[in-house]
This record gives structure tokens, sequence and C-alpha cells, in this order.
């Protein structure tokens, strides 16, 4: 069954993540190969899938029953 969310981060919360995303957990990913400028949608937004959300730091490896991604 599939869900969505949105979020919407804005001011020094959207900065702060921005930056752990492009400096931490983009560079976890494997076989990274950079974003694709297609993903903007001609007004600023830029969509972005994760296959595996243990690519951010402040998930527990050892708590995890089941990889699960974002996209």
């Amino acid at each position: 069954m599939p869900i969505g969310a949105k979020v919407t981060l804005r001011g020094e919360r959207m900065y702060d993540f921005l930056d752990k995303l492009i400096s931490v957990s983009l560079p976890r990913v494997r076989d990274f190969r950079g974003i694709s400028k297609k993903s903007f949608d001609g007004r600023g937004n830029y969509t972005l899938g994760i296959k595996e959300q243990l690519i951010f730091p402040e998930i527990d490896y050892d708590k995890v029953t089941k990889v699960r991604g974002m996209d």
C-alpha cells in the first residue's frame, strides 16, 4: 500500500538538514553519482528518493529490522 508524506523545513532547520544531507548522508549511498538536474520542477522544488534509511547517521543500525526506502 503506497503512502506519502510531505515535510516543509524553513529557516535554520532547513539549512541544517540540507547541510547534513549533502555532506554526510548522500556520500554514504552506494554508487552515488550526484543528483539530477531533471528532478527540479521549475519552481525551485527538488524531488529525491532514498532507497534505504541507513544513510542517516541518526539511525541505529542494530535496531533496524527491515531496510526501508523513501522513494
